[in-house]
C-alpha cells in the first residue's frame, strides 16, 4: 500500500508505539487521526498538526465516542494499536477484578467494536488495511500478565479469522506483534526493550508491503521457536 494520500486512524497515538506510528505515517505522507485519553497527550499531538479524538477505550463508550468524532470521514486504515496491561498473578494476593475488565475492554472489546463500526467504510475505500496490533505474549503467555495475555491471544485468533471473512476483498488485514517495547506500560520491567521508533518502523513496513503479519524484534525467535516446538515456547515464557 502506498500510505501518500490515505487516511489512517491510530487508536492509543498520542504516546509509545502509537505515537510513533502517527509520526512515521505522517512522514509517507498520510493524513493520520490518532484516538487517546490523556489530555495532555491530546494537547501535545494536536500542537503537532495531528487531529486527535479523545476516547477511553477501557469503556463500553470508548469506540462510540471516536465512531461519532469521524463523523461518517473516510478512513483508509484503521490501526487498533490502544492497549493496557493489568497485574493479574493470584501467588501476590487477589486481582484486582475491575482493573481486569478494563484491560479486556481496551483490548479486544473495543478494537472488535470498532471493526463493526467502520468495516462497511473500509470496504468502499479503493484499497484499504485494518491492523491489529497484538503482542509476542498472544504466541506464548507468560505468568503474571494472564488477562493481558488472553486479550493479545484472543485478538490474534479473531484477526485470523477476520483475515479469512475478508479474503477476495480490498480490506487487508494485518496483525503486529510487539516484543516489549520502551513505554509508559512496560517501565518498571527490566531487561532488554525495543524502542517506539524501531517497533513502529517495522510495522508501518508491513502495511507498504503488505504482508499479513509483522513480527517484530525477537518475536521472530519466539515464532520460530513456537514452529518447532509449542510446548517448548510456552514452558519457556511460563518462566516469567
Amino acid at each position: 500500500m502506498n500510505l501518500a494520500g490515505k487516511t489512517v486512524l491510530v487508536t492509543g497515538g498520542t504516546a509509545g508505539i502509537g505515537e510513533q506510528i502517527a509520526l512515521q505515517l505522517k512522514v509517507k505522507g498520510a493524513s493520520v487521526i490518532v484516538t487517546g485519553r490523556s489530555e495532555a497527550g491530546l494537547a501535545k499531538t494536536r500542537d503537532a498538526g495531528f487531529d486527535a479524538i479523545a476516547a477511553n477505550l477501557s469503556s463500553p463508550n470508548g469506540a462510540q465516542a471516536i465512531v461519532d468524532a469521524l463523523g461518517g470521514r473516510a478512513i483508509d486504515v484503521l490501526i487498533n494499536n490502544a492497549g493496557q496491561g493489568v497485574d493479574h498473578d493470584f501467588r501476590q494476593g487477589a486481582p484486582d477484578i475491575a482493573a481486569a475488565d478494563d484491560c479486556i475492554y481496551a483490548n479486544l472489546n473495543s478494537p472488535i467494536r470498532l471493526i463493526a463500526a467502520l468495516l462497511d467504510g473500509l470496504k468502499a475505500r479503493p484499497e484499504a488495511a485494518i491492523v491489529n496490533v497484538t503482542s509476542g505474549l498472544a504466541i506464548a503467555p507468560n505468568t503474571g500478565s494472564a488477562v493481558y495475555c488472553a486479550t493479545k491471544a484472543g485478538l490474534r485468533s479473531y484477526t485470523m479469522s477476520l483475515r479469512a471473512q475478508l479474503a477476495g476483498t480490498k480490506v487487508h488485514v494485518i496483525e503486529a506483534l510487539p516484543p516489549v517495547v520502551e513505554t509508559q506500560m512496560t517501565a518498571r520491567l527490566t531487561g532488554k526493550k525495543l524502542s517506539p521508533q524501531e517497533c513502529a518502523r517495522q510495522i508501518v513496513e508491513a502495511i507498504e508491503h503488505d504482508r499479513d503479519e509483522a513480527s517484530v524484534g525477537q518475536v521472530k525467535l519466539l515464532q520460530a521457536i513456537y514452529s518447532v516446538s509449542p510446548a517448548f515456547a510456552r514452558r519457556f515464557m511460563l518462566k516469567f
